[in-house]
């Protein structure tokens, strides 16, 4: 038997044209606002109010910073300048040996000397896919000193 699987869960069912159903009703919210203050105050102060409430509710409806609504970017804004903000580190206090220290630098700083001649055999092996095998090469690789012949 068959299932079907969902795809596409994180996108919300529209219900109006293109709006979802939390954008409609941000939407139909700043109409009843707009209509109210349209008989409650003058023309030039519904205006000096309106256009920044407007520009507020439809930032709540249509705008996701960081694709998360625009509510809960604001949420979680105010929550970050009222929240308890403490950050502790405890160091604790470590005894060094300076020798044993200067010993393992030395060990990892082995001189490797690439030639002309070992880079041509690292292209050759790499151009072959491997199927050739260099000795000299796998030495540098393994960061031995070459032996000489």
């Amino acid at each position: 038997m068959l299932i079907n699987v969902p795809q596409y869960i994180d996108v919300e069912d529209k219900v109006a044209g293109p709006l979802t159903a939390k954008q409609l009703g941000w939407m139909i919210l700043l109409g009843v606002i707009l209509l109210i203050m349209w008989n409650m105050v003058s023309k030039p102060l519904f205006f000096i109010i309106g256009l920044p409430l407007t520009v507020l509710l439809v930032a709540l409806a249509f705008y996701r910073p960081y694709g998360q609504p625009f509510g809960s970017f604001i949420i979680f804004g105010v929550m970050y300048f009222f929240r308890p903000k403490v950050y502790f580190w405890k160091r604790t206090p470590q005894k060094e040996d300076k020798t044993q220290k200067t010993q393992i630098v030395e060990e990892h700083f082995v001189d490797k000397k690439l030639t002309s001649e070992s880079l041509r055999d690292l292209a050759r092996v790499m151009d072959s896919e491997g199927a050739e095998y260099n000795e000299k090469l796998e030495q540098i690789l393994k960061k031995a000193p070459l032996k000489k012949q």
